[in-house]
């Protein structure tokens, strides 16, 4: 077995992955990369059974000491290779192509929306600034969030009016599907409940999208009686939430799982669209706890996701034809979806698009597009050649 692999782009950019004992490797690899003096930036995303935070803290500081990173645990991996869980990706951003600028918003759960947003916006103008004498960049944020914080929306949004005009996207951290704790990294510093936003800056042609596979049914449940802060839901209907839950999509409440969720997820209509409210977890008083925000009155849509394959494809499709070609996607893939994909049997043709149309990300809590926090999508910005026409 190969324990580090090395995938480069035709931007300059390079990936490195490896799964179990192979973190030595990556080592040696991760610091003849740095020798180069090519790349000014990284981002590393790590299953916490295959390492600690700390071991990524001092790998990045024994190979690359003098180069920024941000860094996040997951609930699977996305490589060059397609789907994978227990690895350890490296995505280095070459110098030539990508200017990245990177800053924490710490206690997230604590801290009201007006001083997250100027924050932002404060590390917005200094960014841009540092841009003034470049030539023509593209421009797009991503965030990396706790996904155990109870706070991704309202963070979501006040990261999105802080950014403005600058498109935002990206994943909630994981911890392997055990909704304990999630850890973030910036240069070093350990932390949770807290967001890390990248401000980067590109002359590639860029492609920000999102996909998802859910279509509603005429099931209706309404939120009755909930725990909003903590994102549970007591009741649905008037009757206990996971015994009415289970009534509806036709199961019985002790046979409920993470299986079950992702088959039958639960979706809010905003603005005439849907977007999913995908449970978490039957907890032991019946209760159902959510991954995005829930409150009294809210009125739930039963869905069943059809398609995953076909409409994954013609995501990708649709950014290949804004670009031209792809060199590389940087992607935040749904949990819940990929384990859709394996009670569908999808998993194998849903790696093989993420191979095709080379996809480094990992396997996230949740996702933010725009100024929304969701569920069971894939977002990503996809980035053509050089040479190629622009995207949107």
């Amino acid at each position: 077995m190969v324990d580090c692999e090395r995938r480069a782009f035709s931007c300059g950019g390079v990936c490195l992955f490896t799964q179990d004992s192979g973190l030595q490797s990556v080592r040696d690899r991760l610091r003849a990369e740095y020798a180069t003096g090519d790349f000014g930036f990284a981002v590393v995303f790590f299953s916490k059974s295959t390492c600690r935070p700390d071991d990524v803290a001092d790998l990045m500081q024994a190979t690359c000491p003098g180069l920024d990173y941000a860094a996040c645990s997951t609930a699977g991996e996305i490589t060059p290779s397609g789907l994978v869980e227990g690895q350890v990706v490296v995505l280095l951003f070459p110098r030539r192509s990508f200017v990245v600028d990177a800053l924490c918003v710490s206690t997230i759960s604590g801290t009201g929306i007006e001083d997250i947003s100027s924050r932002v916006a404060a590390g917005k103008r200094a960014f841009l600034d540092r841009l003034s004498s470049a030539q023509s960049r593209s421009v797009f944020a991503m965030c990396l969030i706790d996904g155990m914080s109870y706070a991704e929306e309202a963070a979501t949004a006040a990261i999105h009016w802080g950014l403005d005009d600058i498109p935002l996207l990206g994943g909630s951290a994981g911890d392997d599907l055990n909704f304990s704790e999630t850890s973030l990294i910036l240069n070093g510093r350990i932390e949770n409940d807290c967001a890390i936003i990248l401000l980067v800056a590109s002359d590639l042609p860029m492609r920000i999208f999102k996909t998802d596979n859910f279509i509603p049914t005429r099931n209706k449940l309404v939120v009755t009686r909930s725990d909003p802060a903590r994102r549970i839901v007591h009741e649905l209907n008037a009757a206990p939430a996971a015994l009415e839950y289970a009534n509806v999509i036709g199961t019985e409440q002790h046979s409920l799982s993470p299986q079950s969720f992702a088959s039958h997820p639960l979706v809010v209509r905003v603005g005439g669209e849907y977007y999913c409210r995908s449970i978490q977890k039957v907890n032991d008083d019946g209760s159902l706890s959510f991954f995005c925000a829930i409150d009294d009155g809210i009125v739930l849509t039963v869905a069943e996701p059809t398609g995953m394959a076909r409409t994954t494809r013609r995501a990708f499709e649709e950014a290949r034809e804004a670009l031209g070609e792809i060199d590389f996607v940087l992607g935040f893939d749904c949990v819940l979806r990929q384990i859709d994909a394996r009670n569908r049997q999808a998993t194998r043709r849903i790696c093989e698009i993420y191979r095709e149309n080379h996809v480094v990300g990992f396997n996230t809590y949740g996702e933010q597009y725009r100024s929304m926090h969701l569920n069971q999508t894939f977002t990503g910005v996809a980035f053509g050649h050089a040479n190629g026409r622009s995207g949107s």
